[in-house]
Formats: C-alpha cells, sequence, structure tokens
C-alpha cells in the first residue's frame, strides 16, 4: 500500500494527508510514541473508551505514520488508549489510518469536544443504525435517559438556529431555552450568541426574559408588566454591549502587553541615565513619578 505522502490531492496540487482506504495492522507492528502508565485503566475517560469498543466496536481509528518506507513497523500517532484498550480485549489487529505527518501536536493539542448538536447528530445516526438507548448508555458511560434527551434535543428548535450552534460549545441546557421560544426568536438569540461568542445558560435566560410574549411559544403564566418587559429588553442591551467590549478587550490585550513591555524596558534604560533622571525631577516630577511605577512593574501582563 502506497503511503499517504504517496497520493497525489485533488488535481494533484496537495497530498493527502490520509490514505483513504486505511490499513489493518498487527497490534505487535504499532510502537507507541509514549508511555501509557498502567494507572489510566482506572480513570474513566478508559472505562469509557473500553465500554464503547465493547458494545459498539471501534468508531475512531487510530492514527498512524510508517517508521521508514522500507520498515513494516508504524509509529502510533494518536488512539494510545484505544490501542490499550483493544489489547485488553484480546485483540490481534486493528484497522488504522495512515498519515504522513508524525506531529502529535496536532492530533493530541488540538482536539476539541463535540458540540451538544453534534453529540446530538452522532446518537440519533447510532439509533437510525439500529443501536439501541441502552446499548449506547452503556458505551458512553451515561445514563439511559440522558441518552434520550441528547437523541431529542433538537425537538422544537428551527433548523436555522440549529445550524447557527452546530459547532459552537453550546450546553444542551440552552437548547431548553431556545425551545420555548419561536422559530424568528430563536434564530436571533442564535445570532446574538454567536456575535457575542457567549453561550451560557445565563445569557440565553437573560434573552428568553426580554422575549416579547408573541415571540414566545408558550404564553408565560404570569404576563410580565410593560415595565419589566422594557427592562429586561434595556438589560439585553446592555449585556450584548457589554460582551462586544470584553470581546474588543480581549482581541486587543496581547498586542497592549507587548507594546507595555517594550515601553517598560525604554524607560528602565531612561531611568538609570542620571542626567535624565535629574531632568524630569526639576522639570517634570510627575512624569518621573509614573514611569517608576511603570519600571518597578514586575510583570506587565499581571494586572
Amino acid at each position: 500500500m502506497n503511503g499517504p505522502e504517496d497520493l497525489p490531492g485533488p488535481g494533484g496540487d496537495l497530498p493527502q494527508a490520509f490514505d483513504r482506504r486505511g490499513i489493518r495492522l498487527p497490534l505487535s507492528a504499532i510502537l507507541p510514541l509514549k508511555a501509557v502508565r498502567p494507572s489510566v485503566k482506572s480513570t474513566i475517560k478508559y472505562q469509557q473508551i473500553l465500554a464503547s469498543i465493547q458494545e459498539v466496536g471501534l468508531v475512531e481509528p487510530p492514527v498512524v505514520t510508517r517508521s521508514d518506507k522500507k520498515s513494516d513497523q508504524y509509529f502510533l500517532v494518536d488512539g494510545h488508549l484505544r490501542l490499550v484498550a483493544v489489547r485488553e480485549l484480546g485483540w490481534e489487529a486493528v484497522d488504522c489510518l495512515v498519515t504522513g505527518h508524525d506531529d502529535t501536536y496536532t492530533y493530541n493539542k488540538r482536539v476539541g469536544r463535540l458540540s451538544a448538536v453534534q453529540d446530538h447528530k452522532m446518537i440519533v445516526r447510532a439509533m437510525e443504525r439500529g443501536v439501541s438507548a441502552d446499548r449506547l448508555a452503556r458505551s458512553l458511560g451515561i445514563s439511559e435517559e440522558t441518552v434520550r434527551q441528547r437523541f431529542r434535543l433538537l425537538n422544537g428548535i428551527c433548523e436555522e438556529a440549529a445550524g447557527l450552534l452546530a459547532d459552537a460549545p453550546c450546553p444542551a441546557k440552552v437548547f431548553s431555552v431556545l425551545r420555548q421560544m419561536k422559530a424568528v426568536r430563536q434564530i436571533e438569540a442564535a445570532e446574538l450568541m454567536v456575535g457575542n461568542r457567549n453561550f451560557s445558560v445565563q445569557f440565553a435566560n437573560a434573552m428568553l426574559a426580554a422575549t416579547p410574549p408573541p415571540l414566545l411559544a408558550v404564553e408565560p403564566k404570569s404576563p410580565a408588566s410593560p415595565g419589566t418587559a422594557e427592562s429586561m429588553a434595556r438589560m439585553e442591551r446592555e449585556l450584548a454591549a457589554l460582551q462586544m467590549q470584553t470581546s474588543a478587550v480581549e482581541d486587543s490585550y496581547g498586542p497592549d502587553v507587548l507594546h507595555l513591555t517594550i515601553i517598560k524596558g525604554h524607560l528602565a534604560k531612561w531611568l538609570a541615565d542620571v542626567t535624565v533622571v535629574r531632568w524630569l525631577a526639576r522639570h517634570r516630577p510627575e512624569y518621573l513619578k509614573e514611569f517608576q511605577k511603570v519600571v518597578e512593574t514586575v510583570d506587565v501582563g499581571s494586572g
């Protein structure tokens, strides 16, 4: 089998990252790049992986790379816990993805958690293929009721809002809040979450409280007075403005710290010159006081 580095990309320009056919390897041919401590077998994460493989098989193949083109040995790039699990289960071989890149940082440091919507779609797909809720619960290490709740996650959620939040780190409880709104308001709420990068349940509840009664899916038992509705709407606007300000500060924080660090270095050189200090003390004592405060700051970024 050719390695991925030998496969042409689309149009012959870019190489494929993986061999699309995969490869079945004996466990003896796979060399882990790091040691896994025996104590890992007692962790919840490992127990979930082990249970998942026992119930539904190996969903995500380990990623390997050739040790060299002439060797039959492969280095394990990603999937060390999975490899330990299949060894414990007595497997002799495993299907793998072959990559031409041996950068473990790419796989182990850039793996994100599934969003609530992605988790929902995974469960829906599994159940559509005949996997029972009980079997999924055992494989994921959660209760059967939790599986059913995740299966029903998008019930009552319009397609546009679900699409906006598909890849967002959005708690499942947020969808329970959105379900209380009509489709138009759901989309507005989802857009506000994405725009402000705030996917918390508290933010969703604030938007629900500020939602006019005509845009609620269910009429509230005790309608809010006009003054209360107006106050909630104002709170929503102020919260959105605050989120925008926070995002702007986050974007400029790194460059600002860099600039202050450079300025601190220059000021330290100036204040080491007796002539400069004497001139500042005589003509600009207020400047000298502030410059000394900056120089005496231990860590510019700690404030």
